[in-house]
């Protein structure tokens, strides 16, 4: 226990309960809403606009967030004005972004590290202003679901139908996408551009597994990602591996447990077996 005892370990296990109620929450929306890709395309997104920025000179971040964002901004009109099921202009988004991706990091002059770490993350390093973002994101995310909780049910329940009735069903939908930018900018240092898409889908789909209620699911999707960071750092410690690596099969190991112990799953049995 004396590890705690350390301002970077310290530094990293808030980071982990920040960066892991934030992603979870997101989560929520990509399993209930079927975006299950929005992570890997919006990682990818982030990853190249960091890596631009690193060329440009620039802090990474901001090249980080105005790409997401960007490709969260293109999702939305592609799938409504091209009449796809989201997850085409998503795959779209994903293409383009890793071609970037891999252009800019061929265009760095030198040793490739920042980009690699970029690419795997280090939670063990996250500076004082990764925090405050990563804060600021997760208040913001957190505030949105508490406040228009309805509202975000209605749409997750049914867009056409949320819109019907009088709800901004598109203003939320495309908070939803900025958001899950946002987000996976402000873990992008932490858990890294490869991993990060897992920790905001393994968590939620655990908890997807184990309750029917939207309020539940919220709550529990927060706690499996709080503990996925928590113990993945732990096994990080004890085992001298990657952090984000650890981090992301925790997150893997809970979904396992979840879905064994679903009761879902032993209710679409029993059907089966009637």
């Amino acid at each position: 226990m004396s590890i705690l005892s350390y301002k970077f370990m310290q530094e990293a296990l808030l980071a982990g309960l920040l960066a892991g109620v934030a992603c979870s929450l997101i989560g929520v929306f990509v399993v209930t809403m079927h975006l299950s890709f929005i992570g890997v395309s919006l990682s990818h997104a982030a990853f190249a606009g960091a890596l631009f920025a690193t060329w440009l000179g620039f802090e990474p971040l901001l090249g980080a967030i105005l790409f997401s964002l960007a490709g969260a901004a293109a999702i939305g009109p592609l799938a409504d004005r091209g009449e796809f099921n989201p997850d085409t202009p998503i795959g779209i988004i994903f293409s383009i972004t890793m071609g970037l991706a891999f252009l800019f990091m061929g265009l760095l002059p030198g040793p490739k590290t920042q980009a690699l770490e970029l690419l795997w993350g280090s939670i063990l390093t996250v500076t004082t202003a990764d925090l405050w973002l990563l804060a600021v994101v997760t208040i913001i995310v957190t505030g949105l679901v508490v406040m228009f909780f309805k509202e975000i049910q209605a749409v997750i329940f049914h867009r056409e139908m949320a819109r019907a009735v009088g709800i901004p069903a598109d203003a939320i939908f495309y908070s939803i996408l900025f958001l899950t930018g946002a987000t996976v900018t402000a873990s992008l240092r932490s858990i890294g551009g490869l991993l990060i898409f897992n920790l905001i889908l393994n968590p939620a789909a655990a908890a997807y597994q184990l309750t029917y209620s939207l309020k539940y699911m919220f709550f529990l999707a927060a706690l499996f990602g709080v503990l996925s960071c928590w113990a993945g750092l732990g096994v990080s410690y004890i085992l001298d591996v990657p952090s984000g690596a650890a981090i992301v099969l925790t997150s893997a190991v809970i979904f396992v447990l979840a879905t064994i112990f679903s009761p879902k799953r032993k209710v679409k049995q029993w059907q089966e077996n009637e």
